[in-house]
């Protein structure tokens, strides 16, 4: 659910771009024009939002880093669904959620990582 929302929010992002395309084009494109996959959009975000979570700035997520963000993307699901989660479920959630993204089991998420898990791998 989170990465549905995740591209919501990349579509949303570029809806005014997309309210000026002819209805020709795919639904995302990039800054260029050319179509924009699922992956370059959970991309562009990441590389937005990134620095704003990487609170030592080393470039790399460390699990408090990340359970911030995936916390802050769990209660923008929730809204948008209107379900609720006790708070030890969700850090239980954001805890498997860091194993998971942890591909290289480095004990922190790099960019590269966190695309590919946001994106499913895609």
């Amino acid at each position: 659910m989170i990465r549905t929302i995740l591209f919501s929010t990349a579509l949303a992002v570029t809806a005014p771009a997309l309210a000026q395309a002819p209805t020709t084009q795919p639904a995302a494109t990039s800054q260029a024009g050319a179509p924009q996959s699922p992956a370059a959009a959970v991309a562009s975000i990441v590389d937005t939002e990134f620095p704003a979570y990487d609170g030592n700035k080393d470039g790399q997520l460390d699990q408090s880093e990340f359970s911030r963000w995936m916390v802050a993307l769990k209660d923008q699901e929730m809204k948008a669904t209107g379900k609720t989660l006790p708070a030890d479920q969700v850090s239980a959630w954001a805890s498997g959620a860091f194993t998971t993204a942890d591909k290289d089991k480095s004990v922190s998420i790099s960019k590269p990582e966190l695309i590919s898990y946001l994106s499913g791998g895609a």
